[in-house]
């Protein structure tokens, strides 16, 4: 096997002759597409291949077996890492009863709506909980490539098995859409159940206790009063699900406080992020362009996240009086703006004491922060002389602080906020004072430092708050069996436990979870 590469305009596909012409009578298999924007923009393609003779193996997706009989195995939510557990125990011959707090996939997009238009919060059902979890309505990226933490491949083809494109197969920045990912969610759920697994929605979890009657296993209880035995319970549920992490802490177990990032929502004029990346070339027809930076300021990590081209901003709260926002695109990513967090990486040794959960506090307490300011601006009945709101903010408890960058910057209030995406509204706000010192003294250093022709704008609108890039905590487990420390029979997975962060990283921590449970029951 050789490989070998082709670069064309971005107007069009490589031709077969040049692909032909290049394999030198091989067998040709294209195995990555990316864009070179670097001089003049281009189709990078990359090729492996192969001569006469030389062997090449299509890959193939594990068989899903009838698990209606099989022992079964309580899967507790249902985003990526549970659904791609939930499948995995399929393969293995165990049956998975996957509990979701939440509500569908489709059903979900109501309270979605309610949240967005009236800024009612509905504790179970929103974008970070029900069927398909924060990943299904945050465009779909798919950007963990590497093999380090397991095989991607088999999350890769079974998204495309049950309707993603094939594209996410060789594109450098594969991306689903949010507008494509409720069907395919939906197509996961229709395959467990259809081999024999159960789904539950609006089955949230409030206990998880030993059996007292001799069975060696769990009795995995939830807020409506029904009760699942199983012998193994994969433990799922994202990384906003505090009443678990509070649960385990009441009932004794073992919890450690982990660093994640905190910041703001960076929202462009999709026009200027297209401008400087293809150097003022771009054109119809040509994706929207992206970036992303990562810089290091006074011992910190500052860096681009979730970077949303064409997309939009969405009202991320799980609680009431909190405000916290987040990005999505649809799988066209033609809209008007581009946006993306900007994050500073924030460490236990930041926030002063020993409680596992004082990070978690720290994240709540400056979601709250955002919403008390807007409310008290909102209890004027009217703007102030010197604060800009955008329409139906004023009447929106989920409307957002908002500062143009270079306010921000150098430390002034706006005066007149730009046209956004974000539905329910901004408000002037000061988010070099609202924000946490150790967050905001680093993002006003960094805006000006970011190598992108005109980035640094007052164009930019800078909204309050992204909080949740990941888990600030950690539910520790054995590294080889992967079980929970303080309790048999439970396996943390994906970000909520703290051991991903991103849609097919937490996908192949599920695989991994499934995995172990069938080998603790004996199965490999």
């Amino acid at each position: 096997m050789k490989e070998f590469e082709i670069t064309c305009p971005l107007t069009r596909e490589p031709r077969i002759k040049e692909i032909e012409a290049k394999a030198g009578g091989c067998r040709w298999v294209l195995r990555k597409r990316s864009i070179d924007a670097r001089k003049e923009p281009v189709w990078r393609y990359q090729y492996e291949a192969y001569a006469p003779g030389e062997q090449y193996e299509e890959y193939t997706l594990p068989e899903y077996r009838d698990v209606s009989e099989s022992e079964p195995v309580a899967v507790i939510g249902s985003g990526p890492a549970g659904m791609f557990a939930a499948l995995k125990l399929l393969t293995l011959g165990l049956k998975p009863i996957v509990l979701e707090r939440g509500r569908d996939v489709h059903a979900r997009k109501l309270d979605m709506a309610k949240l967005s238009r009236e800024g009612v919060v509905n504790p179970e059902s929103n974008y970070c909980f029900g069927e398909g979890g924060a990943g299904a309505f945050s465009d779909g990226k798919l950007y963990t490539r590497s093999s380090k933490r397991g095989d991607n491949r088999e999350v890769l083809h079974s998204l495309v098995s049950f309707g993603a494109s094939e594209d996410i197969l060789i594109d450098a920045h594969p991306h689903i859409g949010s507008d494509k990912l409720p069907q395919i969610v939906e197509n996961i759920r229709n395959c467990v159940i259809s081999h024999g697994g159960e789904y539950h929605f609006e089955a949230c979890v409030n206990s998880i206790k030993a059996t007292e009657d001799g069975y060696d296993g769990l009795v995995v209880g939830t807020a409506d009063g029904s009760a699942y035995r199983v012998r193994r319970a994969i433990l799922a549920t994202g990384h906003s699900a505090r009443d678990i992490y509070r649960m385990l802490q009441s009932s004794g177990g073992t919890l450690e406080a982990k660093g994640f990032a905190m910041g703001v929502r960076v929202e462009h004029p999709q026009e200027k992020i297209n401008w400087c990346q293809y150097h003022g070339q771009w054109k119809p027809g040509v994706p929207a362009a992206e970036y992303s930076f990562v810089e290091q300021v006074d011992g910190r990590g500052v860096f681009s996240f979730c970077m949303c081209p064409g997309g939009i901003l969405v009202p991320s709260s799980t609680e009431p009086g909190t405000v916290v926002l987040n990005g999505m695109s649809n799988s066209s990513r033609n809209g008007k703006f581009a946006n993306a967090g900007v994050v500073v990486q924030i460490e236990p040794e930041d926030v002063p004491g020993d409680d596992p959960l004082r990070l978690l506090e720290f994240q709540r307490d400056t979601e709250k922060k955002m919403f008390e300011y807007c409310e008290s601006v909102r209890c004027l009945g009217k703007a102030g002389r010197d604060i800009s709101v955008t329409d139906g903010a004023l009447s929106n408890p989920m409307a957002a602080p908002a500062q143009r960058m270079q306010d921000f910057c150098e430390g002034r209030l706006t005066r007149n906020v730009p046209e956004t995406s974000y539905h329910p509204g901004v408000i002037s706000a000061p988010l070099h004072e609202l924000l946490p010192p150790v967050v905001a003294d680093r993002l006003r250093k960094v805006f000006p430092r970011v190598r992108m022709r005109n980035y640094y704008t007052n164009a930019a609108l800078l909204l309050g708050v992204e909080s949740r890039t990941s888990s600030p905590v950690r539910i520790p487990r054995d590294p080889g069996s992967l079980e929970y420390v303080s309790f048999k029979g439970i396996y943390p997975c994906g970000e909520g436990a703290g051991y991903s962060g991103g849609i097919v990283s937490s996908a192949i921590d599920g695989i991994r979870c499934a995995e172990a449970c069938a080998k603790a029951l004996g199965l490999l």
